[in-house]
């Protein structure tokens, strides 16, 4: 006779799902819920026109657009930084390889503050660039190496683990079959990185978009040209404007879910191609 309750053959399953369910509700869906709960009650028209300002498309086009091109270097070098610790031995590995993590335990403060000086007019950098004749602080420069520098551990600490796993006999077997360096890359090894890599990269987008303590120290944040859309939001509510706050955080919520859906279309459509090969 067969028991009613099926029962999981691991054991304490129920007790895990169920906080893990808690935790994604106080950490994440409360939160989101809120946000859109006062939105409902502001009102689409209310919304819409809290966000329809040059100044408020300007942060947002410069938000995702660095956010975005921070992403796609992280997602280049990342990876072949995740490669090069992991396939080569060289003097000072293990201390590169820890410096990875330092974005990670660094403050964001901090950080900004360390990269202003660093960038400045006057600073180490910052001075070579101005002897070239162009200004790196204080600009767009500026908030694209930011983000890049908070970015950049989210892909290499992804991939890292995948190159590991690859072994170094299916590169061998491909070149005893006569395929080339650069084919076995392309063939072999990036379809075996690219779910990993493609993680990483949207990892990267997410605290790019939303990052704001190393950004604002460096950025200048003149309106419509250095001004980050999370520093828009905390303008609003020091000036007591939540419904304007939620308005920004509504469209930055949405046009990052739009993009979190079309990466991961991505890469249901790579792990595919990777079934069918």
């Amino acid at each position: 006779m067969r028991p009613l309750i099926n029962r999981s053959p691991l054991p304490g399953m129920a007790l895990s799902a169920g906080i893990t369910l808690t935790l994604l509700s106080l950490v994440v869906l409360l939160p989101i819920g809120a946000l859109l709960l006062r939105g409902a009650n502001a009102g689409l028209p209310t919304l819409w026109t809290e966000v329809n300002t040059p100044r408020i498309w300007g942060a947002l086009y410069l938000s995702f657009r660095l956010s975005f091109i921070a992403a796609l270097i992280n997602l280049v070098f990342g990876v072949a930084l995740a490669w090069v610790l992991v396939r080569y031995r060289f003097p000072g590995r293990r201390l590169l390889d820890a410096a990875v993590d330092l974005p990670f335990a660094l403050p964001t403060a901090v950080a900004g503050i360390a990269l202003t000086a660093l960038y400045a007019p006057n600073g180490a950098f910052g001075s070579i660039a101005r002897d070239l004749g162009f200004k790196i602080a204080y600009t767009q420069w500026g908030i694209l190496i930011a983000l890049i520098f908070v970015g950049l551990p989210f892909v290499t600490r992804t991939v890292q683990p995948v190159v590991e796993e690859i072994e170094r006999e299916v590169e061998e077997a491909s070149a005893t079959l006569g395929a080339t360096r650069a084919y076995t890359l392309r063939r072999v090894v990036l379809p075996m990185l690219t779910p990993a890599a493609l993680t990483g990269f949207a990892l990267s987008l997410a605290r790019a978009v939303g990052e704001y303590g190393s950004v604002i120290f460096i950025a200048g944040n003149i309106p419509l040209k250095t001004e980050i859309a999370p520093l828009l939001i905390v303008i609003k509510l020091e000036e007591f404007n939540y419904t304007g706050a939620t308005a920004i955080g509504i469209a930055m919520l949405l046009i990052s879910f739009a993009m979190l859906l079309l990466i991961n279309a991505i890469q249901v459509f790579s792990r595919r191609r990777i079934g069918y090969v």
